[in-house]
């Protein structure tokens, strides 16, 4: 299904395959030979989803690009990466020939060197950078630029993730971080006020 947000349309290769199910919305290419699958869900948002040529999009990934303040945070696949059924990638940057396995998660501001692998049920936090090659292994987080890799459980990871200034860098939050309940609303509210713009959503092509 190809959605127009913003006053922007999807634009897809005449090479790509765009299963029925899938959902592009608003400022999305679609690179040449690129496959995005039943159930992906791309979504622009007041950035870009950019897919390069030959990459793969599975089943159910989420791609969604975000604005806050001065800070377009557009999502990239890069030639011939490789995204996972299941996986999420919000505001960040896949370079080319990366693997981002079945269920793990980029988030804003991280990068993904080329030749990396970001295993299964693995989270790259916000503004991480994770070098060329490297194997994030599965289940594990890694956050940092320099970045480091924590295993679940880890006592260092709390006061690693806080220093991820993940809220700020996805929400434009500033609030502090033990005070949950006012950042939460605060993140909900900025949400809601993005995602309005899809009361004036266009169908152009409902995939049947």
């Amino acid at each position: 299904m190809l959605i127009r947000n913003r006053g922007a349309e999807p634009i897809v290769d005449t090479s790509a395959f765009v299963a029925p199910t899938a959902v592009l919305v608003g400022r999305v290419s679609v690179g040449p030979r690129a496959r995005v699958m039943y159930g992906a869900v791309l979504d622009s948002e007041a950035s870009k989803v950019e897919v390069g040529a030959t990459a793969i999009v599975c089943e159910n990934a989420v791609l969604r690009a975000t604005s806050v303040g001065d800070a377009d945070l557009r999502v990239v696949v890069g030639d011939h990466a490789f995204v996972g059924p299941h996986a999420t990638l919000l505001g960040c940057m896949v370079e080319p020939a990366c693997y981002v396995a079945t269920g793990a998660t980029v988030l804003q501001g991280a990068t993904v060197g080329s030749g990396a692998v970001v295993a299964v049920g693995a989270l790259v936090h916000a503004n991480t950078n994770v070098p060329s090659g490297f194997f994030v292994p599965p289940n594990t987080i890694a956050v940092g630029d320099p970045f480091r890799v924590y295993a679940p459980g880890d006592e260092r990871l709390p006061e690693a993730i806080r220093s991820a200034n993940f809220a700020q860098t996805a929400f434009g939050v500033r609030t502090a971080w033990d005070d949950r309940i006012q950042r939460y609303r605060e993140t909900a509210e900025v949400r809601a006020e993005e995602f309005g713009s899809h009361l004036a959503d266009t169908v152009l092509d409902s995939g049947t």
